[in-house]
């Protein structure tokens, strides 16, 4: 059985990236989390790029460098580099954006309960009813950096320009909406020609194209060869005294059919289970009153050696979030299930999208947690 990785917070994790670029351009940022604080060493510069590719785990990367030898030959300053709990990428972006572990940023997954409803916060497109603002109070880790005097500036598609995973995740810094893979590079290179700079580039393709033909499929890996010729050419163009980083968000796994649980199909599983949250691989699942214990029971009776499930007091006691604030504690599964090996949790009636994607991710398997730094 696949053991579980867990988040390097305060050491090698997402939320200490901006924290450790800030250091290596001399302008450290104090006190933006509990913990441990060892932080992140990165070599020092005046500018940063920082690259992050959407779905490029470093198991992924690992076994596949054939296809991306730019990638393969970079340094790596953090061989045991983690995404947060759950791997899912808008706890990740929320957490590299804020500097802060998911128990304090409170994006706690794809989808999370907002708190005194039967509704849910699907994070990735929001709900208008939800000021993002509110939903994660805390100064970003990149309005700090730029009020420290530091040029920091987000090219992503500028679709995303104003979404509520942007204000939540990135605001206080310069937004540059670039589409394309040309516009992403002359944007970095106008962003490093200021300094101190940090300039973040955001790259969402590899990561659907994982979803919809899975990681070990032809079309993955020839994304994976294009992501490289861009870290590249991204390099090339780049003042030499720049320092480019790429970082990724989570990894992912193939789940195949044999191995999905569809909860609509095992009618005890939705006894006791008032609304499904999370997502296929790392569910919350929040119960009515009274029906936790029987709630675990159940589901660890069903699902045994094939997921971790946990009452809400026992994943936080674990660290998988970090320390907790009280708001964000009823944002969290009264239970949760962590997937393990290839096993998904599926509703086919709730969330019938998920039963079409391939590759999936948000576990804390090694696959889905460790992510790469790698500095060049």
């Amino acid at each position: 059985m696949t053991g579980f990785v867990e988040p390097a917070y305060g050491t090698a994790s997402l939320a200490d990236v901006v924290p450790g670029v800030a250091a290596a351009l001399g302008r450290p940022l104090a006190g933006l989390t509990e913990g441990p604080t060892e932080g992140l060493l990165l070599p020092s510069a005046d500018s940063y790029v920082v690259l992050l590719v959407d779905g490029l785990g470093a198991r992924l990367l690992e076994r596949y460098r054939h296809v991306a030898p730019f990638l393969a030959s970079m340094r790596s300053v953090a061989p045991s580099a983690t995404a947060g709990v759950p791997s899912t990428t808008a706890t990740s972006l929320t957490s590299f954006g804020t500097g802060l572990v998911p128990g304090h940023h409170g994006v706690v997954g794809f989808t999370s309960r907002l708190p005194g409803t039967d509704r849910l916060l699907v994070a990735l497109t929001w709900d208008k009813s939800v000021d993002p603002e509110e939903w994660q109070p805390h100064p970003t880790a990149l309005a700090r950096l730029a009020a420290q005097g530091v040029e920091v500036s987000v090219v992503n598609k500028r679709e995303f320009r104003d979404s509520g995973l942007t204000r939540a995740a990135a605001r206080g810094a310069d937004y540059v909406g670039a589409d394309r893979v040309g516009e992403r590079i002359a944007a970095a290179v106008t962003g490093a020609g200021r300094t101190p700079s940090l300039t973040y580039l955001y790259d969402p393709d590899l990561d659907w194209t994982g979803h919809q033909h899975g990681v070990a499929s032809p079309q993955w890996l020839q994304q994976l060869a294009m992501i490289d010729h861009e870290a590249e050419q991204l390099r090339d163009a780049l003042p030499a005294s720049t320092r480019l980083l790429i970082v990724a968000d989570h990894g992912m796994v193939d789940v195949p059919p044999t191995a999905r649980v569809d909860v609509d199909q095992v009618d005890e599983l939705r006894d006791g289970v008032s609304l499904l949250g999370g997502e296929a691989r790392f569910r919350h699942l929040y119960c009515s009153r009274g029906a936790v214990d029987d709630v675990v029971a159940t589901w660890r009776s069903v699902l045994g050696e094939r997921a971790d499930v946990l009452t809400r007091d026992e994943a936080v006691a674990r660290g998988w979030f970090g320390p907790v604030e009280s708001r964000v504690v009823p944002r969290l599964g009264d239970v949760m299930v962590a997937c393990r090996d290839e096993t998904a949790v599926l509703s086919t009636r709730s969330w019938a999208y998920e039963a079409t994607l391939i590759g999936m991710h948000g576990s804390l398997t090694a696959e889905e947690m460790l992510i790469p730094l790698l500095v060049g």
